[in-house]
């Protein structure tokens, strides 16, 4: 093994963790779910309702986002198993990646630059796993297929480490407030940035994108694609191999069966992912600061979890430890569903309790934990229902599982918050999903079932 290959394939995840992080879990939505719900309760709407919608108009960014990346992505995997490049395709994507993250800085803590800050997010979010796609293809050329879960584990756990010190960073050096204006050390954000403003709220965007840009460094030294001789683009044939690996899947039941099951599950897991700040912010009231805390202790103890899990996958396969991590998901929609500030599963909480608080923080943890471990230990399946030199066109068909219907997620969020006028009945449909892959699991192969 090539250790420092190794290494530079893993800060792509160090380097990309803060998007999920900062912008799409703890920091961003959340300012973005204020920002939003001020604005519609400015407009004459009720607080409650204000909420609502401010949780279905990010429900519709995530979804116009995720029906872009499910059109374009096994296109794009094709395309470049056919050239045989990667590495030019990860340098495209990270440009969006960085665009979109600093366009964030744009949304006032007036409502202005509502619509134009959720494009920036979609289009930052689309860079982000496009390049996912790419780096993930040189997977089966890092080590030997007895290594690819310990390997696939330890990179998302170093990802999480990005994660925490990014957020710790940006909790102690530039998120403010919304009513001191000073940030979590307890002073006015750094670089003169005006807290009165929410600039240093603002500044996660920017802040994103540096971090991607300095820490992809490591990666486009030491990660070289294979030797192998680089071919003109022929969209023709790209499009035809595409046909036939999706024709395959007739005679190929593990593999469509696990697309099917990582279709419902990854979903389900990237709602989650994307309206838990959004719930904190406005079912549970909580302020930026208290967010970016839960994100810290939720992150630590999901990277000590993913790496745990490598170990795990190494041990007993990708199988039973995607099954046992959907259990605990299923648990924690359970509890969302039947929690908000003043009771739990209709059980009526004293004034003022601080129970749904550290609940709520045991849900990060087993979100961030078994999440992690999931897609840790899905990128490991899929590598088992591949080869090298079909890899991207793999991970690209990966990609449209997980994104075909990833507009459906954040869709039934909309709706059902929207019919109902209830944030935590919303989150309801994310149940079934998980239900409906672990259902399908029971379908794929342990081994897997690897191209013939």
């Amino acid at each position: 093994m090539d250790r420092k290959r190794i290494w530079g394939w893993w800060f792509f995840d160090f380097a990309s963790q803060p998007y999920a992080t900062l912008l799409l879990t703890f920091i961003f939505s959340i300012y973005f779910a204020e920002v939003a719900s001020t604005r519609f309760v400015l407009e004459g709407t009720d607080p409650a309702q204000a909420g609502a919608r401010a949780q279905a108009l990010w429900g519709w960014g995530l979804a116009a986002s995720g029906m872009v990346i499910a059109a374009l992505a096994p296109i794009l995997g094709a395309v470049a198993d056919t050239t045989g490049r990667r590495m030019p395709w990860i340098r495209l994507f990270s440009a969006f990646y960085v665009a979109g993250a600093a366009g964030l800085w744009l949304l006032a803590p007036d409502g202005k630059g509502l619509v134009l800050a959720l494009t920036c997010f979609g289009l930052g979010l689309i860079g982000m796993e496009f390049a996912t796609i790419f780096t993930n293809a040189l997977m089966p050329t890092l080590a030997g297929r007895e290594e690819i879960g310990r390997i696939s584990g330890s990179g998302f756990a170093f990802g999480y480490v990005g994660g925490v010190l990014s957020l710790a960073l940006m909790l102690g050096l530039f998120a403010e407030s919304a009513v001191t204006g000073l940030t979590l050390l307890g002073n006015p954000p750094a670089l003169g940035l005006d807290g009165a403003a929410r600039e240093g709220t603002r500044f996660v965007g920017p802040f994103t994108a540096l971090w991607y840009l300095i820490f992809m460094i490591p990666f486009f030294v030491w990660v070289r694609e294979p030797r192998g001789v680089a071919r003109p683009l022929q969209l023709g044939r790209a499009m035809r191999d595409l046909g036939a690996l999706l024709r395959s899947l007739r005679h190929r039941r593990s593999l469509a069966a696990w697309l099917l099951s990582s279709m419902f599950s990854r979903d389900a897991l990237n709602a989650l992912y994307g309206f838990g700040g959004v719930y904190a912010g406005t079912v549970l009231g909580w302020p930026v600061i208290l967010s970016g805390i839960f994100g810290v202790t939720s992150a630590v103890s999901a990277a000590v979890i993913c790496w745990i899990g490598g170990r795990a996958d190494r041990r007993w396969g990708p199988r039973p430890v995607i099954a046992a991590c959907t259990l605990v998901l299923i648990a924690v929609c359970l509890l969302v569903v039947g929690m908000d500030r003043t009771s739990i599963f209709g059980v009526k909480l004293p004034p003022g309790s601080r129970l749904p608080d550290a609940l709520f923080f045991a849900c990060g943890v087993a979100i961030g934990g078994a999440g992690g471990v999931v897609q840790a230990a899905s990128r490991t399946m899929m590598v088992r229902h591949t080869s090298a030199e079909r890899a991207t066109g793999a991970f690209g068909l990966y990609a449209l599982s997980g994104k075909a219907t990833a507009f459906l997620a954040p869709t039934l969020i909309a709706v059902v918050t929207t019919a109902t006028g209830n944030q935590r009945l919303g989150i309801s449909p994310l149940i079934v999903m998980f239900l409906l892959s672990l259902a399908l699991l029971s379908w794929v192969k342990p081994e897997g079932e690897p191209e013939q």
